[in-house]
This record gives C-alpha cells, sequence and structure tokens, in this order.
C-alpha cells in the first residue's frame, strides 16, 4: 500500500465523505433511470470541479493544482466505490495528452478550461470492437480529420477529442464534422461512436513517437484504479451481507469454506490494490511507464472480474435484482475490462516488453 501524505490522506478523506453523503449510489440510480446520453449529473461534475479535483494532474500555471497521479487516482476510487459517473477520468488523461505533447499556445488554450470544468474532454483512439492501438485509419490531410472512433468514453457531452490518427495525436474541439452516435452499453454510461468528416485538427507536435503510448498508460492506470474502488466497495458489502444473512439456522460468515472463499478475496484485492497505486506512482515518478501501467490494468481486470462474479455470487437470489445494487458494478466492471485493453491484451503486452 502506498504511503500517503497528509494532503493525500485529507483528500482521500474529503473524496470519500463527499461521495457517500452526496453522491450515493441512489444517485446513480436517478441517472440510470433518466438514461440521458451524458450518463452523468452534470451538477456532480461542476461540484467536483469547485474542489479542484478537475485540475489535479494540471500545472498551477494553467489552473491546477498538479497534486499528481496517485491523488487524483484516490479520487476515482472513492469515486468509483459510490458509482458516481463523471468524466473525471476522461478528461484527466486528454489533459495528459495536452501536458505531454502540446504547444504553450495549446496549453495556455485548452488546459485552464479543463482544470475549471467548463471542457470536458476525451480521448478518441479505437477504431474496432477491441483496444488495438496499432490499427488507426484515421486521417488528417491539410489540417482536417476523417475517420471513425467507434467507442469513445464520455463522446456524448465532449467538448473536446484528443484524436488519434495515422500521423499522431490531434485536438479536435466540438462543431462542424464531428458527428455523434450514442452507444448503448450494460453500463449506462456515455460511449458514442464518433465520426470526424473533415474536421479542423490541431497537432500535439511535441510528445514524440510515444505520445500515444503514455496516453493509453494513463488512461488504462486510471480505469484500473475505478475498478480497486468498486471491488473494494463489493468485497465489504459481501462482508457485511454474509455477517447478517442467516441460512439453515445459521449466520452465513460462520462457515468456513465461506471464511476462506472471503479471506482470498481480500488478499486478491490487496495485490491489485499494490499493482494499481505502482502504477500511479510510476505516472508521478516519470519516464517509462508501459509496464507498470499494464501490470495495473491486466491485475485490475483479473480481480475485478472475479470479484464481481463473487458479490452476484455470494448474495444469491437478491444478487440477480434490479433492485439491489450488485448488478451496477458487475455490468460496469465488465466495460471497463474491455476498455484499453483486456487482461489478455496487456499480460501480451507486459511479456512483450520483458523480452519474451
Amino acid at each position: 500500500m502506498a504511503v500517503l501524505s497528509e494532503e493525500q490522506t485529507m483528500l482521500r478523506d474529503m473524496a470519500r465523505d463527499w461521495t457517500s453523503n452526496e453522491s450515493p449510489v441512489a444517485a446513480w440510480r436517478k441517472v440510470r433511470d433518466a438514461d440521458g446520453a451524458a450518463g452523468y449529473n452534470p451538477s456532480v461534475y461542476g461540484a467536483m470541479a469547485g474542489m479542484g479535483w478537475t485540475g489535479i494532474i494540471i500545472p498551477e500555471a494553467y489552473g491546477g493544482s498538479d497534486f499528481g497521479w496517485l491523488s487524483l487516482g484516490l479520487v476515482i476510487e472513492e469515486t468509483a466505490r459510490t458509482l458516481t459517473a463523471s468524466p473525471l477520468a476522461a478528461s484527466a488523461a486528454a489533459a495528459s495528452a495536452i501536458v505531454l505533447g502540446g504547444s504553450e499556445a495549446q496549453k495556455a488554450r485548452f488546459l485552464p478550461r479543463i482544470a475549471s470544468g467548463e471542457v470536458v474532454a476525451t480521448i478518441a483512439v479505437g477504431e474496432g470492437p477491441r483496444h488495438d492501438p496499432a490499427a488507426i485509419a484515421a486521417r488528417v490531410e491539410d489540417g482536417r480529420l476523417s475517420g471513425t472512433k467507434a467507442f469513445v468514453a464520455e463522446g456524448d457531452s465532449a467538448g473536446l477529442f484528443v484524436v488519434a490518427a495515422a500521423d499522431g495525436l490531434h485536438l479536435v474541439e466540438d462543431g462542424e464534422g464531428v458527428v455523434r452516435s450514442r452507444r448503448h452499453l450494460a453500463d449506462f454510461r456515455s460511449h458514442a461512436e464518433v465520426r470526424f468528416a473533415d474536421a479542423a485538427a490541431d497537432k500535439l507536435a511535441e510528445g514524440g513517437d510515444g505520445l500515444l503510448d503514455a496516453v493509453l498508460d494513463r488512461a488504462a492506470i486510471l480505469a484500473a484504479a475505478e475498478m480497486l474502488g468498486m471491488a473494494g466497495q463489493a468485497f465489504e458489502t459481501t462482508l457485511a451481507y454474509l455477517k447478517q444473512r442467516v441460512q439453515f439456522g445459521q449466520v452465513l460468515a460462520t462457515f468456513q469454506a465461506l471464511q476462506h472463499r472471503m479471506a482470498g478475496l481480500y488478499s486478491d484485492i490487496e495485490l491489485m490494490r499494490s499493482a494499481v497505486e505502482a502504477g500511479l506512482q510510476a505516472l508521478d515518478r516519470g519516464g517509462d511507464t508501459r509496464q507498470a501501467a499494464s501490470l495495473a490494468k491486466a491485475k485490475a481486470n483479473e480481480v475485478g472480474n472475479l470479484m464481481s462474479r463473487e458479490l452476484i455470487q455470494l448474495h444469491g437470489g437478491i444478487g440477480m435484482t434490479d433492485e439491489y445494487d450488485a448488478g451496477f458494478y458487475l455490468k460496469r466492471m465488465r466495460v471497463l475490462e474491455q476498455m484499453w485493453g483486456t487482461a489478455a491484451w496487456h499480460r501480451d503486452r507486459f511479456a512483450r516488453l520483458s523480452g519474451y
């Protein structure tokens, strides 16, 4: 477990209190039932911006706090525990692309607006049903971008897109030439197909050949942090249920087989935490983050899948009902498993980076 500074501990505790009191799972249920394309409550995101969360990884010179990736991961973990929907992770990943690869003019134009919450930003990379950053067909000619991105997280509400094209990453603002089509996935969050038809594009030219990998590493680690929060909450919810549910005249938690199962899950989640926090710390240190990112996402996928299955299984029949919250965690977890690379994809990448 990462050793937190006093300021990071305060930030984590503030996020935990705020999500518990102001954004419980019942708030997500209302968003789900409203079935809006954005997939989140804008006033909630405004509150996050007011607390400075939207600028955590943005330099102070551009309106952020530059508090680091571990700090942002702590916030995302806590918001995930109550399934608080927001474009916080997507905007942070997009902002990182501008921080790493943008010109001074691009940084000055966009980063303060992202930090204040005025603009929702996201990254648009994949063009097929599976994560494959090597298969990019989008093209830019004379500053105009053409291509289609299949599943863009927060694509329905984004005002700024960081788009992967054959020659690198480009900034595209919402407007003429940007056509969105809503995707309906199991988690009821925003996933849009976005078609760029001769849209004005401004290239991020300062990040070098590794810019796309660096941005995707950040997106993957943030997804892993969200999965960690959900896995932790799923474990606590299941443990509380086993301690109060009576079957065959006994409390379920007294059955040794279930005790062993929960002990195994606890150990798995702690290993997941170590991998995710190591990934966040690697981002804060700088340098090559590829192995740390793949380890974090692969472990998060594996443990998140297991814990969400056990959440349903150990709750029995009630876990299958829409009236109970367990299904929300299962559905969101399955979508995050596919985003930015499956466990198999990241294991293969880790092996290749290790020389195998």
